[in-house]
């Protein structure tokens, strides 16, 4: 049985899993293409979009004096709105230096700073035993959504 992505989609869960491995393996290909190509079509129109609009963004926010932000105009009746978000980058190795002054200074560089502490794994699994045992009160393992890939065996 063969079964279109329109009729996968109007199927129960339940009955979707009771097709064959290989129906599937089939149908999830077709999605995942059909996904792909709608994405490439997206940025496509939204690149077409950005090419018609940015000189007229472009103008407008040199005219406001606004580097970043929400610029909103009408062309033929339709709202057209652009947002530049800010989207500050922290060096890391200062705002360590800051937050020590701040502590030397007898402040809680908690007050001015949100500060927040991470152990990349493959670090944590090449430590000896000892130092692990010391972090291993502070690790809580959790896990993510299971993901499937269907293939054909090897024969």
């Amino acid at each position: 049985m063969s079964i279109s992505l329109e009729q996968a989609q109007a199927m129960s869960i339940g009955e979707l899993a009771g097709v064959s491995a290989a129906e599937l393996m089939r149908v999830q290909a077709e999605a995942a293409n059909y996904l792909r190509n709608a994405k490439e079509l997206k940025d496509w129109i939204d690149g077409a979009i950005a090419m018609k609009y940015e000189p007229k963004v472009t103008e407008l926010r040199t005219q406001l004096g606004k580097d970043s932000g929400i610029i909103n105009f009408d062309d033929d009746g339709v709202r057209v709105t652009s947002d530049l978000p800010k989207k500050p980058v922290w060096d890391q190795k200062q705002l360590s230096e800051i937050a020590q002054r701040i502590a030397a200074s007898g402040d809680n560089p908690a007050e001015f700073l949100d500060i927040s502490y991470k152990v990349a794994e493959r670090k944590y699994t090449a430590w000896p035993e000892n130092l692990r045992t010391v972090f291993e009160p502070a690790r809580t393992l959790k896990t993510g959504k299971p993901t499937f890939r269907l293939s054909l065996s090897q024969e």
